[in-house]
């Protein structure tokens, strides 16, 4: 899966790369899943269908009724349709320049604490719906005057956000100009019930696999695709044992493409088959 360097990807030769760019974001696919290099803050505005985003060590999704606020980084995400109809999200870009600027006119200057969350959800209200639609004539207007619009609605939003979520929201926005470097271990450890793969995970360390490989055998003295297994078939049995779900509601969820395949990795590591654990 090639990385899609967001959003230099959506910027047309004859566009000059601002701080603030907006993007109307549409697909007929059923399922898109990509590595994303994230070079700007952005807010998602999810309109039609679903969202999943794994940054580091945490996972958010997200449906038509909110939208997300994410921080700068390597992502993957998944789109999905919601019904038998295209994807819609408008996406709505920001440089810590322009965070910055606003910050220092509408903050206070008092230490601000850490966040460890790199995204921020948002409830879709009737103003996001009437912001959006305001939105959408600002790319009909000449460039310099659609960079201007695009400064005061950007402004606009912060304010309301502001207005609306308070010391929570200005927390999270200082946040985003704090350069964070999350530890190889917390980012492997949140990730071993998820179904990534192990190029996956690599890239969320900002590594390449073989990199990847080197530091998760020098850590934890083996390899991650033992280890990795080891560990979701240990949570599969503890999930068995609580009654509730049939090894062929989680096996998806697990990483393993069919049951059989599941079925057998789970015998060969605990003696019986997965079907045999009743709680």
């Amino acid at each position: 899966m090639p990385i899609e360097n967001i959003p230099e990807i959506y910027i047309k030769n004859d566009q000059k790369k601002s701080d603030l760019f907006m993007y109307d974001f549409k697909m007929t696919s059923d399922v898109v899943k990509s590595k994303v290099n994230l070079g700007m803050n952005m807010f998602s505005f999810l309109q039609v269908g679903k969202k999943q985003v794994h940054f580091a060590g945490t996972t958010v999704a997200v449906n038509k009724d909110q939208s997300l606020l994410l921080k700068k980084g390597n992502w993957l995400w998944t789109e999905l349709l919601d019904t038998e109809t295209i994807y819609y999200c408008k996406l709505f870009f920001f440089s810590a320049k322009k965070l910055k600027g606003f910050l220092e006119n509408h903050t206070k200057n008092s230490k601000i604490a850490k966040e460890e969350t790199p995204y921020f959800i948002i409830r879709n209200d009737s103003y996001i719906s009437s912001y959006l639609n305001s939105l959408s004539t600002i790319n009909e207007a000449p460039s310099v005057f659609a960079d201007n619009l695009l400064s005061v609605k950007f402004e606009e939003l912060m304010l309301y956000f502001l207005q609306k979520h308070g010391r929570k929201f200005e927390l999270f926005l200082h946040s985003l100009i704090i350069e964070e470097t999350s530890s190889f271990k917390k980012i492997v450890e949140s990730k071993i019930h998820s179904n990534l793969k192990l190029e996956e995970i690599a890239f969320l360390c900002n590594m390449s696999l073989s990199t990847f490989k080197r530091h998760f055998i020098k850590e934890y003295k083996t390899s991650p695709g033992k280890w990795l297994k080891d560990k979701r078939l240990q949570k599969v049995k503890e999930t068995l044992e609580l009654g509730n779900l049939k090894p062929s509601d989680i096996y998806l969820d697990f990483g393993y493409n069919n049951l059989s395949n599941f079925s057998i990795a789970f015998k060969n590591k605990f003696g019986i088959n997965p079907s045999e654990i009743t709680s």
